[in-house]
């Protein structure tokens, strides 16, 4: 039986398909998980996403496991040392970005409870979803308002790096928004997920 997935999926890639198949698009509200998606979508701008999975492992170890409290305590020396490490994208603005964007992480966190209430806050309503998502539709997608408003607000409270494709990417890989085509397995899995979601802060 022949799985259908959706159309970026490469067929011979177990580390794409493990990807798609177990965690893009299914709702997410830890908050340790929520800045490491945002951070390495960040970080993905200008590459493929392939070079960012590869890299994962990599990211993970030099960036503390994408605790925000850790990696609001990196100073110049840790940027020189992650500006270095060939197991990540060496490019200093967004390792800069990172360190910065984790302090924002936790003026969010003491703000609004948690990471997870205030990036979910900005999940669409029905009405800026496609009411059939095919291949040529997913292609077509730009990023929705609401995309475009948490953007806004990021970079209002001092993040840095994540402009409105950014943050849509984000929002598809932590399940704010259900991008997967109607004929991938996937989405009515994602959808029953997140039927059952308890979304922070709600």
């Amino acid at each position: 039986m022949t799985i259908e997935r959706c159309f970026w999926v490469p067929s011979d890639d177990p580390v794409y398909i493990a990807y798609h198949d177990g965690e893009w698009g299914r709702p997410t509200s830890d908050d340790r998980a929520l800045f490491e998606k945002v951070s390495l979508e960040a970080f993905q701008s200008g590459l493929s996403w392939r070079t960012i999975l590869g890299k994962r492992e990599g990211f993970r170890a030099a960036f503390a496991d994408f605790e925000p409290a850790r990696i609001a305590d990196f100073d110049d020396d840790d940027v020189e040392r992650l500006v270095a490490d060939a197991g990540i994208v060496r490019h200093r603005g967004k390792i800069t970005a990172t360190i910065g964007n984790a302090r924002c992480a936790l003026r969010a966190i003491a703000d609004h409870g948690s990471l997870g209430a205030w990036f979910w806050s900005f999940e669409p309503p029905e009405d800026e979803r496609p009411a059939l998502l095919t291949e040529e539709v997913a292609r077509a997608l730009t990023p929705p308002p609401s995309a475009v408003r948490m953007a806004k607000a990021l970079r209002k409270a001092g993040w840095r790096h994540v402009g409105p494709t950014t943050v849509y990417a984000f929002m598809q890989a932590a399940g704010i928004v259900n991008d997967h085509e109607e004929r991938c397995f996937a989405r009515a899995e994602c959808l029953q997920e997140r039927a059952a979601f308890g979304v922070p802060g709600r």
